[in-house]
């Protein structure tokens, strides 16, 4: 029986993604809630299944999570890059220009310049 036929198993999976993305940029409960246009209690009981962006976020930082791991990425989404700090795209929901900036950050190798 797959996510699909048990509605538990789907709800902690995706509570589980939700935790990931949350873990892989340091992300708050509310900017995730506000990266995912959900409340709280619906983050919090796991009825995630109509946010597709979640999967789609993930499989787009999985690369860079495996090339410049967990600490970089938490520095480089609040860093100022050429297009501004990718947090703020994330908060506005603007996933094209989430999805340049980290288009950008491969291009850069996966390197923070200053202090960060």
């Amino acid at each position: 029986m797959g996510e699909r036929d048990d509605p538990q198993l789907g709800r902690r999976a995706q509570t589980g993604r939700a935790a990931r993305l949350m873990d892989l940029l340091g992300l708050s409960e509310d900017e995730l809630c506000r990266t995912l246009d959900v409340d709280p209690l619906t983050l919090l009981s796991g009825q995630l299944e109509h946010r597709s962006e979640l999967p789609i976020l993930l499989d787009l930082l999985d690369e860079a999570s495996e090339r410049a791991g967990p600490a970089v990425l938490r520095r480089w989404v609040r860093a100022a890059g050429p297009s501004g700090r990718p947090i703020d795209a994330l908060l506005r929901r603007d996933f094209g220009a989430f999805e340049d900036a980290v288009e950008e950050l491969a291009d850069r190798g996966f390197l923070l310049r200053g202090g960060g």
